[in-house]
């Protein structure tokens, strides 16, 4: 069983570097194979839902290249397959990226539904509309979404919900589709922005990516291009916990402060020192916290897959902090976890009531999900003696090496498989 040892009660210190964003990267890879033309992608993670999409993307006969851990060549001309196979996509939720991308391309795609964490219900709902406002036909028949269409015809389309799933799904499906397509209470996600960005480099004609409205203009065909994706905000704002619960000082290079602007403000209100550069920022932990509120809630409100991460740091602040989770209705389960370590937090509905404490104690927890499972590392660096965190596969899900860059900060932290 793969784990985590730490030896916590150390202060981080020192440089990191932030690996490119996989919740971008899975977007850009589905879209690249849009395109019959060679499309090269640098600055992806080297982490593991990258490495299940990159073979899915293979088995359904594209050519792809990993040149190296950050670059990747893929050529979607020899495509063969438009239905993909279950092993892959109940791995990763990104799996319905493909519907919109065979569906945008070849009119025709069959998909398993989605897995990855359980941090509650994730419906595909206005993914369906969306493709169905676009002529498609929709069918879900023994797990799996079945969509086909003569042709895709441009709609205007409003989301019930904002989605970043379902926004990027309708662009991928709708770059080819006849005419100018209009989504209306888009996501405005610095991902969502990142792959229309791609998709223009490929010659699509999408306008508004990072505001509410998005226009796309149909084209007949994209070509190939090369891109680098931008570098990841969550792991960026891990690091900034990170430096804030140790009472560290950490210098977080790669980054797009504009991109970190909710979690930044989080932070400095609870005392701690944020120093911005251009492509960078330092967080110097203050030896005393103060309590906040926190509320999750679309871009560019404060981001619920942050929302373990500062939870940590703030139930070792002063006072009673609340922390309302409003995306997700499973993302507090990591507290049960954190009690095991002296955490005093209390879970209503949606809401967590945090006690703030001196410090935790090591102890062996398990990891619910991506996101909670860097949470516990932060609490596990801060405690006093020895923590052992189990099921880490989540966490190697979306942190590239995680453990050896906290080395390099002096964390005391051992890989064990």
């Amino acid at each position: 069983m793969e784990q985590y040892i730490i030896e916590g009660g150390t202060p981080l210190k020192g440089e990191v570097t932030i690996s490119g964003a996989k919740n971008a990267a899975l977007g850009i890879l589905a879209a690249s194979i849009l395109t019959d033309e060679d499309v090269l992608i640098e600055n992806i993670p080297d982490v593991n839902d990258i490495n299940v999409m990159l073979e899915a993307i293979s088995n359904i006969g594209a050519r792809v290249d990993r040149i190296d851990a950050h670059t990747v060549k893929i050529n979607g001309s020899t495509i063969s397959e438009l239905e993909v196979e279950d092993d892959y996509m109940r791995r990763i939720r990104a799996s319905y990226y493909f519907i919109g991308a065979l569906l945008g391309k070849y009119r025709k795609a069959r998909v398993p539904l989605p897995g990855g964490c359980a941090i509650g219900a994730r419906p595909i709902d206005q993914h369906i509309k969306g493709f169905r406002a676009l002529g498609a036909e929709i069918e879900i028949d023994g797990g799996s979404l079945y969509a086909y269409a003569d042709q895709l015809t441009a709609a205007h389309i409003f989301f019930d919900v904002v989605t970043v799933g379902a926004t990027i799904n309708v662009m991928l499906a709708a770059v080819m589709a006849k005419g100018q397509t209009i989504i209306e209470n888009a996501a405005r996600e610095p991902h969502i922005v990142d792959v229309a960005n791609f998709l223009n480099s490929m010659g699509a004609k999408i306008k508004g990516a990072g505001t509410d409205i998005i226009r796309i203009r149909g084209v007949e065909s994209l070509h190939g291009t090369e891109y680098a994706i931008i570098p990841d905000q969550i792991e960026s704002g891990t690091f900034m916990c990170m430096a804030a619960a140790t009472r560290g000082d950490i210098l977080i290079k790669n980054v797009i402060p504009k991109h970190l602007e909710s979690i930044t403000a989080k932070l400095q209100e609870m005392g701690n020192e944020v120093q911005e550069f251009d492509e960078a920022v330092r967080v110097i932990g203050a030896p005393l916290q103060r309590h906040t509120d926190i509320k999750t809630q679309p871009y560019p409100g404060f981001p619920t897959d942050m929302q373990p991460q500062i939870t940590v740091a703030l139930a070792l602040a002063e006072g009673t902090s609340i922390v309302t989770e409003g995306i997700f209705e499973k993302r507090f389960k990591y507290v049960e976890e954190l009690a095991r370590m002296g955490g005093r937090i209390r879970v209503q509905g949606n809401v967590a009531i945090v006690d703030g404490v001196r410090g935790f104690s090591g102890a062996t927890v398990t990891a619910p999900d991506l996101r909670a499972g860097a949470a516990l590392v932060i609490a596990g660096l801060q405690a006093s003696g020895r923590t052992r965190i189990e099921e880490i596969g989540f966490i190697k899900r979306g942190y590239e090496d995680f453990d050896k860059k906290i080395r390099a900060l002096g964390g005391r932290i051992r890989y064990l498989q």
